[in-house]
């Protein structure tokens, strides 16, 4: 049983605006305790610990939506924000009222699976395992690393959330992430590497994933690519493999931020941008199985029900219960990211894809772990046993995309050549992979059947909003493309 303090205070929002008239209220209240560690070249330059709480509040009237937060947990100050809410929904002048979808009502709870509690571990605990990482960077790797800068953020967070049709939701999750910032020196000047992992568990999470060993390979990648990487030249189309890194970066920003409905209906326009779905929807009437986006081979789903990924959540912050959303399947266009807003103006259901970051900020439709799926093939040895001349693109150092999500970059770093079908030790400097989505998704002829999933903190709204999430998949295969000038 998941115990919150003041819970009858989020009840009393609901019984309170529907007294003055609101047409529909909901209530989140949150208590979050964030801790930090920052330690460069095995020095602790800065350790935190915040505890955050508060309630987040939304009216419904037939004009719009009011939004409110407060800190303040006392009835009298709850009020004066319910009455607040009210006005600004009254102030709102629509040319149409909103409307939320239909949805089921529920009254349950879930939380993370945890061993280990962060709360539970001493803070010089955790500051040992942090310089261990550290030391044993230093005694692997000696000083091929000029710069070593790691951060541990752990966030808990207890919620309830309710509303006026009778939903009440509890949770409590628990979200370890470890960032890491490094530099390796080459012959011709240095690499830059930011290497992120995160997940839903306690502190055992790391211990499980094997974090330590996971970092020491990626910086012998870094550190390889900045001493022998070296530019060539392709003076026509090759064929190239991306890892699920790169799938997986690819199917968050080419795909998942152009399937959030409200960037379609030009919500997050002056934000975070809009999407090029719009134009294709429009051309379809809505027809979402009718469009071709891809090759038969790419399917991407965005799930919010993987257990230990740090988008993982079974109720969404509106009540709705979660599921797998198959974004793409088969190459075509199939589902879009929904919260009850906008699955009202498609006149479907919501996909529960609505997320906040805080009590105080509003939910806003957000993505949760996005990643293409499994193919056929073993391995990357086997992709690459059918390509004459390519390049495997391990990992990446930059990427760009427009607004609409449709021009991208992605430039690789850790990244071989691939001659007479085998991925060789010579290492390419700075590959540049610069496609539209649809270059990029329907030039797929191949899919291992390995995942890799990587950490974002996904950036949306205003006030800016940075969710965590994960992106990954298989490695992919891509023929007949154009790799530009080398940086």
């Amino acid at each position: 049983m998941i115990e919150l303090e003041n819970s009858e205070l989020a009840d009393f929002v609901i019984e309170y605006a529907l007294k003055r008239g609101a047409k529909y209220a909901e209530a989140r209240l949150i208590y979050s305790r964030d801790e930090s560690y920052v330690a460069r070249n095995g020095l602790f330059i800065s350790c935190d610990e915040k505890y955050n709480s508060g309630i987040g509040i939304r009216i419904l009237n037939d004009k719009g939506f009011g939004f409110v937060s407060n800190s303040i947990l006392t009835k009298d100050s709850i009020k004066e924000s319910v009455d607040h809410a009210i006005k600004m929904a009254k102030l709102c002048n629509r040319q149409t009222p909103i409307k939320l979808s239909e949805e089921k009502v529920y009254e349950t709870e879930w939380r993370s699976e945890v061993k280990q509690k962060f709360e539970d571990l001493s803070w010089d605990e955790k500051k040992k395992y942090i310089k261990s990482i550290d030391k044993r960077l230093k005694r692997e790797l000696d000083e091929k690393l000029y710069s070593r800068i790691i951060i541990c953020l752990l966030h808990k967070e207890k919620k309830y959330f309710v509303n006026s049709e009778g939903t009440k939701v509890k949770s409590e999750i628990y979200l370890p992430n470890m960032t890491t910032m490094m530099t390796a020196k080459g012959k011709n000047g240095t690499e830059q590497r930011n290497f992120s992992l995160g997940g839903n568990g306690g502190w055992e999470w790391f211990n499980e994933i094997k974090f330590d060993d996971k970092l020491v390979e990626d910086c012998r990648g870094l550190i390889k690519t900045a001493k022998f990487a070296r530019s060539i030249k392709f003076d026509s189309n090759i064929d190239v493999i991306i890892s699920g890194e790169i799938s997986g970066i690819i199917s968050h920003e080419n795909i998942g931020h152009p399937s959030e409905a409200d960037r379609i209906y030009g919500r997050e326009g002056a934000q975070a941008g809009e999407s090029f779905y719009a134009d294709l929807l429009k051309q379809y009437n809505n027809n979402l199985g009718e469009i071709e986006i891809g090759s038969k081979f790419v399917t991407i789903i965005d799930d919010p029900t993987i257990p230990k990924e740090p988008g993982y959540y079974l109720y969404d912050d509106e009540g709705v219960k979660s599921r797998p959303r198959y974004l793409i399947k088969q190459g075509k266009l199939t589902e879009l990211l929904l919260n009850r807003e906008y699955a009202a103006k498609f006149n479907m259901n919501s996909n529960a894809a609505s997320r906040s970051v805080s009590f105080s900020k509003e939910p806003i439709i957000r993505m949760a772990n996005t990643y293409f799926t499994t193919g056929d093939y073993n391995s990357i040895e086997e992709l690459a046993s059918e390509i004459k001349k390519g390049i495997y693109i391990k990992s990446f150092t930059e990427w760009n995309i427009d607004d609409r999500r449709f021009q991208s970059k992605y430039v690789g770093l850790e990244s071989y050549l691939i001659e007479n079908g085998k991925i060789t030790e010579t290492l390419v400097k700075r590959p540049i992979l610069e496609l539209t989505t649809f270059g990029i998704l329907k030039s797929v002829d191949g899919i291992t059947k390995n995942i890799d999933r990587r950490l974002g903190l996904c950036g949306k709204g205003d006030p800016m909003q940075g969710i965590p999430v994960s992106m990954g998949g298989a490695e992919v295969r891509l023929r007949n493309i154009k790799i530009w000038g080398m940086l």
